[in-house]
């Protein structure tokens, strides 16, 4: 499984995530530009003492990862989505591909994008859950679909 972060903004979430990738087999791409340096205080602390075990690749922009793994395929998050996230097949080497915290995916990248799903959500409310819990909340689904491979 790859998890795909797209200019997040925030370095105790990417620090979250990170962890939650280390604690699950993900891969995690970020793709810049990044709201802060991956050498932040504020990323290494959320992400504890996890980062020495993280597979982590970094790309210039999105299409520099597209081009890189251009056979995968990329599942899309977003409040624009028009299925529920549990309603989907995963399959283990999907990229699970989220926005950043304030902007989300843009419209050119979902303009691209095959598989656009959603987490259900107050719609009465115009925010989002945080990135950290969303990624989470998706992430463990689709391990869940796959048996929880090599994890207890």
């Amino acid at each position: 499984m790859h998890l795909v972060l797209v200019e997040p903004e925030i370095p105790q979430n990417t620090g979250n995530v990170a962890r939650t990738c280390v604690m699950t087999g993900t891969k995690l791409h970020l793709v810049e530009p990044l709201g802060f340096t991956l050498s932040e205080k504020e990323v290494r602390r959320s992400g504890l003492d996890y980062w020495q075990y993280l597979d982590l690749e970094v790309h210039r922009n999105f299409y520099e990862l597209r081009e890189k793994y251009h056979s995968a395929r990329y599942v899309y998050f977003s409040t624009r989505g028009r299925s529920y996230y549990h309603q989907f097949d995963y399959g283990q080497d999907d990229f699970l591909v989220f926005g950043s915290e304030t902007r989300g995916l843009g419209q050119e990248i979902l303009d691209q994008a095959e598989i656009t799903l959603r987490i259900p959500m107050n719609n009465q409310i115009p925010r989002s859950l945080n990135l950290g819990n969303s990624v989470a909340l998706v992430l463990y689904e689709a391990l869940r679909q796959q048996g929880f491979p090599g994890l207890k």
